[in-house]
């Protein structure tokens, strides 16, 4: 059992670590076998202006009360993975000043006592960690384009191909080659279920123009899949769509990813900052109508991983899994 604390206080950086923190809440959920869901902590502190991100932190977490499970928000604060904050520790988290944490940041960020956002990656991984199964994000990280050359390609990918843990999103971001997204998640065997749909979402848009490899329709059946897919130890995306009526238009769509991606190029951005610079181009060039979407989708995937939660927590009771 992860070590559980309330009261967090900074850390030596000379401190052996030895694993994730865990709100006393996410640990009496875990303990009695109780759905839980994780949710990332990058979106808050870089995908949203204030005070947008600080509101959306409550709306993602009420969205996953209100369907009967426990939220997780995973951060790095003094050092200290965190996995389920308090409203202080959101409050920080939103304040601008943390930086972005992916997996292999992750050391030296509690080795130094640091401050940080999780990633997909690294919010998948400490989840994981905890004993939390569930994570609901706006959009997966991928391929990017331009690959072949400069071998962008997002630790997301990796990560799930190696850590049990099933990802509510909504596809991944069209700025992302998606094609060879979906080429890479077939190479390492991460199973990939749309929900609802046949096409593999394209985060602002609900159609990407690529198949997903299967479908549920229901909690039950997502919950389903899961619980037999975990044992491979592969991760699971379950791709949602934005609702119609938050769905960004395509010819704004397709306009201001022209435009962004020219300008990235012009720019010479590469690497990590090119996701967050072409987002800012989205969410200024629509005169905020992709921030609103953005939040839109991520409320519906923390709605929908609490319904799996509370599925599979329904379908773990029933096998006689024991609680972590």
């Amino acid at each position: 059992m992860p070590h559980v604390t309330e009261h967090v206080v900074p850390r030596s950086p000379l401190r052996p670590w030895s694993g994730p923190d865990v709100s006393e809440e996410v640990a009496d959920a875990l303990a009695t076998g109780g759905p839980v869901v994780a949710l990332e902590s990058t979106l808050l502190a870089h995908g949203l202006p204030a005070p947008r991100n600080r509101e959306t932190a409550d709306v993602l977490e009420q969205a996953v009360r209100a369907r009967g499970a426990v939220p997780a928000t995973v951060a790095v604060l003094d050092g200290r993975a965190r996995v389920g904050l308090d409203a202080a520790a959101l409050d920080r988290v939103c304040s601008g000043e943390l930086v972005k944490l992916s997996v292999r940041d992750l050391g030296a960020a509690i080795g130094l006592g640091r401050d940080g956002a999780t990633t997909v990656a690294a919010t998948a991984w400490l989840a994981a960690a905890a004993g939390v199964a569930l994570f609901a994000t706006g959009g997966l990280g991928g391929v990017h384009r331009g690959a072949r050359e400069s071998w962008d390609v997002s630790a997301d990918l990796g990560v799930l191909a190696r850590t049990p843990v099933a990802v509510v999103c909504s596809g991944v971001k069209s700025i992302l080659d998606v094609g060879a997204t979906l080429e890479v998640l077939e190479t390492d065997s991460v199973g990939v279920l749309g929900y609802g749909t046949d096409s593999f979402p394209g985060f602002y848009r609900r159609d990407s123009g690529h198949p997903v490899p299967w479908r549920a329709d229901t909690p039950a059946q997502v919950a389903a899949v899961w619980a037999a897919h975990r044992t491979t130890g592969s991760g699971l995306v379950v791709a949602q769509p934005v609702a119609v009526a938050d769905e960004l238009a395509e010819a704004l769509h397709d306009r201001l990813l022209a435009e962004g991606l020219a300008m990235v190029a012009g720019r010479g951005i590469v690497g990590k900052d090119v996701t967050p610079a072409l987002l800012e181009h989205f969410h200024a060039g629509s005169g905020g109508a992709s921030l609103a979407t953005n939040v839109a989708l991520v409320t519906a995937n923390a709605g929908l991983a609490a319904d799996v939660a509370v599925e599979l927590a329904g379908l773990d009771r029933e096998a006689g899994v024991s609680p972590r």
